[in-house]
């Protein structure tokens, strides 16, 4: 359990680092890309947001892989109706449902990661409310200039 609380620790604040730094760059990015019109630059933003999500939901697939094969937490996620050894991807899908709280209940942690999948549901919300408010105030800021240049 020692095990699993540290390795949330170490996974939220990765994932904090990461998130911020992804939107410290792209608010860099934005006010120099004068000459993309205001819809390319509000995707360009979504793009961002999702690259950093992806990012964050990679470094828990792999903290789950590096639990499961490195530290005594053998099986530590089954499929529920086709038991078997969890490869890679299917640690990378259960990340994805986790992170962002769609949780299926076709794969399970068992012991530990009970605690850290549980540690990145709250993580991705956390994270996904982050990108939603970065994006409402890139928006607020483009959305008047795509509104703007229509009409003319």
């Amino acid at each position: 359990m020692v095990l699993a609380m540290v390795a949330s620790v170490v996974l939220v604040s990765l994932t904090i680092i990461v998130h911020y730094e992804v939107l410290r760059m792209t608010s860099l990015i934005l006010p120099r890309l004068t000459m993309v019109r205001p819809r390319q630059r509000i995707v360009f933003v979504i793009y961002a947001a999702f690259l950093a999500h992806t990012i964050e939901v990679y470094f828990y697939a792999v903290a789950y892989w590096l639990m499961e094969q490195h530290f005594g937490f053998g099986n530590a996620v089954m499929q529920v109706g086709n038991p078997r050894q969890l490869d890679f991807e299917d640690l990378v899908y259960f990340s994805t449902i986790t992170y962002t709280s769609v949780g299926f209940g076709d794969v399970v942690p068992l012991g530990g990661l009970r605690l850290v999948s549980g540690v990145e549901a709250l993580n991705g919300l956390l994270m996904i409310g982050w990108s939603a408010s970065f994006t409402y105030l890139c928006m607020q800021e483009l959305w008047p200039q795509h509104v703007r240049r229509k009409r003319h």
